[in-house]
């Protein structure tokens, strides 16, 4: 395969994966209307174990997991399911478009974290968009003049995927991605169980195929996204991610007739551009900052 072709397939790939998150997300919104956000997140992480194991079995059989830093592997996941745990809460109470926008000063955040921890360089590029990054999340936070509990638990949730972007740069750079993933799952699924103990309902029989659903997609995505950057480099990829934002909208705006805000849109733009500043090319090469 040709690399030009290669990067095509990869970039489909993620693609789809970007713009097919949101569909989990409408689901959880969908379902806390009848069930604890709380119970909704481990479910997702249940029924995706059902649908990775398998495949980590036929790849690797019983040694499904990997076998070096499981502790840091198990620190990145409880970051993992914390943001997930607060978006979900976030999307309960806010339109999905806005929770988004918030959540994604993740990458932003990740930026800060590794110049700090990792003893990564600070560049000037990276501190301007750290700073447009900054007033966009000033302009989401106070779409309509007031602080809104979803958006501080969105934004929450962004630190939270921050942290998780920065232990998995830790963990998983010698690991197997399937192996990863499974874990990941499994993991995910035992911290999240007593959460999922207290808030526990039995789903409804006519909403069995959405829990399905959830578990489902999550795993579909996270799957392409590996296969992704298999296929192509991590800067081409990464700009991406943002497609996530324009699947929320259209997802919120047909689901669930949620109009973004001005000036949401303003703010997500600014955040977009200041994760986009990341990502650029030099001479046909990528420069991270």
């Amino acid at each position: 395969m040709t690399a030009a072709r290669s990067n095509a397939r990869g970039i489909a790939l993620m693609a789809v994966a970007m713009l097919g998150v949101p569909v989990v997300d409408g689901i959880a919104k969908y379902l806390s209307d009848s069930y604890s956000p709380l119970f909704i997140g481990w479910a997702r992480y249940a029924v995706a174990s059902l649908f990775v194991l398998p495949l980590a079995y036929k790849y690797h059989g019983k040694r499904l997991f990997p076998d070096e830093q499981r502790f840091a592997h198990l620190v990145r996941t409880a970051f993992l399911v914390t943001a997930m745990t607060l978006y979900f809460l976030a999307i309960a109470h806010i339109p999905i478009a806005l929770a988004v926008s918030a959540y994604f000063v993740g990458p932003i955040v990740a930026v800060v974290l590794s110049v700090l921890f990792l003893r990564e360089t600070m560049t000037l590029r990276k501190l301007l968009s750290l700073g447009i990054g900054f007033v966009g999340s000033l302009v989401v936070r106070r779409p309509s003049g007031d602080i809104e509990e979803g958006v501080i638990l969105a934004f929450g949730a962004g630190l939270f995927f921050g942290l998780y972007l920065i232990a998995t740069r830790q963990a998983s750079q010698h690991s197997d991605p399937i192996k990863t993933l499974a874990f990941q799952c499994v993991a995910g699924t035992v911290l999240l169980t007593p959460q999922a103990a207290f808030t526990f309902q039995v789903p409804e029989i006519e909403v069995l195929w959405l829990f399905l659903g959830l578990g489902l997609f999550s795993a579909i995505a996270h799957i392409l996204t590996i296969l992704a950057f298999r296929l192509a480099d991590a800067s081409t990829l990464a700009p991406l991610v943002y497609l996530e934002l324009v699947g929320s909208a259209i997802i919120g705006f047909l689901i669930f007739r949620e109009v973004p805000t001005l000036m949401t849109l303003i703010g997500a733009g600014l955040i977009i551009f200041a994760g986009l500043l990341l990502v650029v090319r030099k001479n046909g090469k990528a420069n991270l900052g």
